[in-house]
């Protein structure tokens, strides 16, 4: 059998064992708990990144198929000054913006549909409509209206972001039981005391869930609108002409980028959420 082959059976078993001893075991130091939980899918992710590059070289894959890790490392120290221009471009403008202008916007109108019956009944069966569109099918138009540059991208992801927000807000200012809307209607709350005290905390989950599935959906809004006509940066871009070109490597890299900006993004988000929800039983059950 081939070396890489046996290195990757023996390594892929020494660290599921390790991860395996690890999970069973009971420590009684918090800060120790924490070091396991982060090790425990390093571990995992380091094993993929082992076999993933062993089964390469051991099966000798064509690059332009599969390029091992060590490949597209390569590439992704020799690539910084592009990778971070696309970065910039797709990310710090397209994405950043939409998400925060889709969410607010989102957040703001769900505050008016819930004032509004004549809104709630005519709106969100609208958003859904709007919320099922072909992102393909929008990605286009949004460019012809706003040009090639971040802009037509930033509409791309206000759309996609829009909806999430405003159903998922409206459906958290409805959590609060009414037997709490009553107590506090009996303390002669105004509408406006009832809301910050009482319905948006309750709301607050629900707003969050919102939030993290957003993160995702926006990165990949910008990137697959960016498909459809962009100045010559972004990763959307790069990843089109790469491929045109057989450079798999540089796809891929761009795809790391991608990968890392979005779960940095996604567990910032997480984190506000622990630190605003955290006397949530969903919070509290998962403290280590």
């Amino acid at each position: 059998m081939n070396s890489y082959l046996v290195f990757a059976l023996v390594f892929w078993l020494s660290a599921w064992g390790l991860n395996e001893w690890l999970v069973r075991q009971t420590f009684k130091d918090r800060a120790v708990r924490r070091i396991v939980n982060i090790a425990v899918p390093l571990i995992f992710g380091v094993t993929l990144l082992v076999i993933w590059e062993c089964l390469v070289h051991g099966f000798s894959i064509p690059s332009i198929l599969l390029p091992a890790p060590s490949m597209i490392w390569a590439r992704l120290t020799s690539s910084v000054p592009t990778l971070w221009a696309d970065f910039q471009q797709t990310f710090l403008k397209s994405v950043l913006t939409g998400y925060a202008l889709g969410c607010g916007l989102g957040f703001a109108v769900a505050i008016l549909v819930d004032r509004s019956p004549f809104l709630q009944k005519g709106l969100l069966p609208i958003g859904n409509f709007v919320s099922a569109l072909p992102m393909v099918g929008v990605a286009p138009i949004m460019v012809m209206w706003f040009g090639f540059d971040w802009q037509s991208k930033v509409a791309v992801v206000v759309i996609m972001t829009f909806f999430p927000m405003l159903v998922n807000t409206v459906q958290g200012l409805s959590a609060a039981s009414h037997m709490e809307r009553d107590l506090m209607r009996t303390y002669a709350a105004s509408w406006w005391q009832t809301l910050v005290k009482l319905r948006l905390p309750a709301a607050w989950p629900f707003i969050f869930n919102a939030l993290k599935i957003n993160s995702t959906l926006a990165l990949i809004g910008a990137i697959v609108a960016e498909f459809f006509g962009t100045p010559i940066v972004g990763m959307g871009f790069r990843i089109s002409t790469e491929v045109g070109r057989s450079n798999v490597d540089m796809v891929w890299a761009e795809i790391a980028v991608a990968a890392l900006a979005g779960s940095v993004f996604y567990g910032l988000v997480a984190l506000a959420e622990r630190a605003v929800t955290f006397w949530h039983p969903s919070v509290r059950g998962g403290q280590a």
